[in-house]
């Protein structure tokens, strides 16, 4: 039991609060004991153990207010391992508070930060889309040879997926919110410095890619701000689920200004567009979103597997998409293919055996189906950047639409895609997770199929207006699945983590899967002599692994369906005590004074 001294120097080893005489206007002596019940008024008696104590105080007004005193708190030496999250163990009698938003902050604020967030992907995701609707119109311009375009395509999803890997361990160590903040800054300046890159190719694919940065710290960390706001249920969902409609929405809007831009002036305003925008946005986000304590601000960043992974996934993506232009035989394809392969498995093993603070712990895939439903994913993903890209070049390069005309036709994907979001977190409670995905699979895989079929002379509405409305299911019903599944089996403090997994798959899988059909589509046009026959080749390609994807999910993911509605019974306990040691800090107490008095 612990207790109280009113003398501090007839006691040792205890941490010293300077608690205000307005907190203990008492009759009886105030009494210390270990949290054992909930603290909510509505909640029943729990034995559930807590590391930090509750100090109870009756108050009695006629009973004079004595000066301010120094009492010591003895706090347990010994901790729940998982309280502090992956931080190291903490020391005895050291306190340490996991950052829980506070109960406090009205649900008006939260609807307005979520929206923010939202619309800070919004703003990523128009300038990552706008390379792809208007790469190859771009490339034109610059004066490249079409086996580079898809590197306009590419470069943006290739470093974002790449770093999205790390950013969510990132944010868990020096703030989701921070990390959003810094991503929107660094996105806003390289697509600045896009704008003025001139014929300069290569300078405008590395801006590109540098930009893909600031898009990978935005996305997990902003979708971890959701989650960790939002307690599990219909709230949550339709947030997480809107968040999956701005990826879409954005791509829409990327190639419609970008189009209407190149129309009416230089494509280069776009660009200080989107970036003037992405400045306003995050101002807002800085102005208005609560000030948190990092989830496992003490963490350690494991630098040597972020190296592994980040250098393995960037050079097994570099080499899909570059052998379209240099092609196979160039050797420094197979030996990069080797080293990325070689590397990716020196991350496995690091991770599991050498590393005490992993960034992707390995342990999280050993939920049942888990890792299954990734490879669903991934496939999905890769299905749907081959189906962006070569709609993109088939109404552009056959049927010679322009930037502007293929953004109106895509009009009716962007209102199906944010029915489909919302429709996806609606499914969620109701159908099982294999079942939801198997949709979002059907609809690429069908979507894919209509456009490898597609006659050269056909009417718009007769294959491509279903193939687009179609695939408009596909993303949205995947991601939001794949994001409230992660978001809801794995503990608070691994928020980042889940939504960094699942984002790494969504937007490497965009630029894996171009490099692929790419690769497939410029050798068929060179055996067959037709850039048409090598178009329906990559899309078949689409095919194929829509296929390969909807057996992996029928027959071997087994998801139930998740109906919870709000916070665990451990969560609803660690936010109560958290609150009560944020009560006692700005009342004047310092919960985290450790020096000990003589």
């Amino acid at each position: 039991m612990s207790h109280i001294s009113s003398s501090p120097r007839a006691v040792t080893g205890l941490k010293f609060f300077h608690i205000p005489s307005s907190l203990y206007h008492f009759q009886k002596p105030v009494s210390v004991m270990p949290m054992t019940q909930k603290l909510h008024p509505e909640a029943k008696s729990a034995a559930v153990p807590s590391p930090c104590p509750a100090v109870m105080a009756s108050r009695e007004s006629s009973v004079p207010t004595p000066p301010a005193q120094e009492v010591a708190v003895e706090f347990p030496s010994e901790f729940p391992s998982d309280f502090a999250g992956p931080s190291p163990a903490p020391r005895a009698g050291q306190t340490v508070f996991e950052r829980i938003p506070s109960a406090k902050v009205t649900q008006s604020r939260r609807v307005l930060v979520t929206t923010l967030l939202i619309l800070a992907n919004l703003v990523q995701m128009t300038v990552n889309f706008a390379g792809i609707a208007g790469g190859r119109t771009l490339t034109k311009s610059m004066g490249v040879k079409p086996a580079n375009a898809s590197w306009v395509g590419a470069s943006y999803g290739l470093t974002q997926g790449t770093f999205v890997l790390i950013s969510g361990r990132l944010g868990d160590v020096y703030g989701y919110r921070e990390l959003v903040l810094a991503g929107g800054a660094w996105l806003a300046i390289t697509t600045l410095a896009s704008a003025f890159c001139g014929k300069a190719f290569f300078a405008f694919l590395a801006m590109r890619a540098l930009g893909g940065l600031g898009g990978a710290l935005i996305m997990p960390n902003a979708v971890a701000m959701i989650s960790s706001t939002n307690p599990p249920g219909r709230v949550r969902n339709l947030s997480l689920g809107l968040f999956a409609a701005s990826a879409p929405m954005g791509g829409y809007f990327g190639a419609l200004f970008l189009g209407a831009f190149m129309e009416n002036t230089d494509w280069k305003w776009f660009f200080v567009f989107t970036s003037s925008l992405g400045i306003v946005v995050s101002f807002a986000i800085w102005l208005l979103s609560m000030r948190e304590t990092p989830v496992d601000q003490h963490g350690i960043i494991d630098y040597v597997g972020s190296a592994l992974g980040t250098t393995s996934l960037i050079l097994f993506n570099f080499v899909w998409n570059q052998a379209p232009s240099v092609g196979w035989q160039t050797p420094y394809e197979i030996a990069l293919l080797i080293i990325s392969i070689v590397l990716f498995g020196a991350f496995l093993v690091w991770e599991k055996r050498y590393t005490s603070h992993p960034i992707m712990p390995l342990e999280i895939f050993k939920a049942p189906s888990f890792l299954t439903v990734l490879l669903v994913v991934l496939l999905n993903y890769m299905a749907v950047g081959t189906l962006i890209w070569y709609q993109v070049l088939w109404l552009q390069e056959v049927w010679k639409w322009s930037a502007l005309q293929f953004a109106v036709g895509w009009t009716p994907f962007v209102i199906c895609a944010t029915a489909a979001a919302c429709l996806a977190a609606w499914l969620v409670p109701r159908l099982a997770a294999q079942w939801i995905l198997a949709i979002g699979t059907c609809t690429i895989l069908i979507s894919n199929a209509l456009m490898a079929t597609v006659p050269v002379s056909q009417s718009y509405w007769a294959q491509v207006f279903p193939s687009v409305v179609l695939f408009a299911f596909c993303p949205d019903f995947v991601y939001t699945a794949g994001q409230i599944i992660a978001s809801n089996s794995v503990r608070r403090h691994q928020q980042g983590i889940a939504g960094s997994i699942i984002g790494t798959l969504n937007l490497y899988g965009n630029s894996l899967g171009l490099g692929f059909a790419s690769t497939i589509e410029v050798q068929s046009a060179k055996r067959s002599g037709s850039q048409i026959v090598g178009y329906r080749s990559a899309l078949y390609f689409g095919v194929a692994i829509s296929v390969i994807a909807l057996i992996l999910d029928v027959g071997f993911v087994r998801l139930v369906k998740d109906n919870r509605e709000g916070w665990g019974e451990e969560d609803r306990l660690r936010i109560e005590e958290i609150e009560l040691a944020q009560y006692a800090e700005a009342s004047g107490a310092n919960p985290h004074a450790g020096a000990e008095r003589p």
